[in-house]
Order: C-alpha cells, then structure tokens, then sequence
C-alpha cells in the first residue's frame, strides 16, 4: 500500500514535466508536493512548491522543444524513502536526458525530492 502512494505521488509529480499547459503545472505539484517541499536540482537547494514550478516551468520551456519526461523503472520503496529512474527527452531526436530521483514522503505526499541527473560511470577498479 504504501508504495502504491509512493508511485502515485511520484507519477503525479512527473505529470508535472508533461501537462498539456502550463496552467496545470502548479495544480499537479500541488497535488504530490508538500507546500515546504526540499528541492535538491542541479543548480542546488531550493524549497517550496513556487521554486520546484520554476523549475519544471524551465524544463518545459527546453531550447530544443517541450520534451517528454516519464519514470522509466519502477519504484523502490524502503520505508518512506522512495527512489525511481526517469528519461527526458525532446522532439525530433533533440537532447536526452536520463537520472534518478529519490524522494521523501510525508502524509502521502513528497516533501524532499533529490535529483541525480546523468549516468554514473562505472569505478576504475
């Protein structure tokens, strides 16, 4: 059970990437995102639900086009940790871009979500 509210968040928060506008955006963070949400990105800490929209907002506005996003595994769920892999991909064979995430629940809802985007190359040894 609990990790079916893990995906369902988690999906919900990946909805996000691919609304049809951008008017949605802030109703499906809303909706698997606590309001003082910890946002670990690529450019660093932030917190709260206005700054993971602005992020998303900037994904969705890629130079190359509005991408796709999806969960490309599925979710790994020890206690109340949650971690799963995703793709971002862009139109017409444009830039890709695959990570994980591992994310933080509270009250079936995510409250730190920390991103590792990129592969990680095997050790040298």
């Amino acid at each position: 059970m609990q990790e079916e509210t893990a995906r369902s968040a988690i999906d919900t928060f990946i909805s996000a990437f691919n609304a049809s506008d951008d008017s949605y955006v802030t109703t499906l963070l809303s909706q698997s995102l606590t309001s003082d949400v910890v946002f670990w990105g690529p450019l660093g800490r932030s917190e709260g639900i206005a700054a993971v929209e602005r992020f998303v907002l900037d994904i969705r506005r890629h130079p190359a086009g509005t991408g796709t996003m999806v969960r490309c595994s599925a979710v790994d769920m020890p206690d109340e940790w949650a971690r799963y892999q995703w793709v971002f991909t862009t139109p017409d064979r444009g830039p890709r871009l695959a990570g994980t995430d591992v994310v933080h629940l509270r009250r079936s809802l995510i409250d730190q979500v920390i991103v590792f985007a990129g592969e990680i190359e095997p050790s040298a040894s």
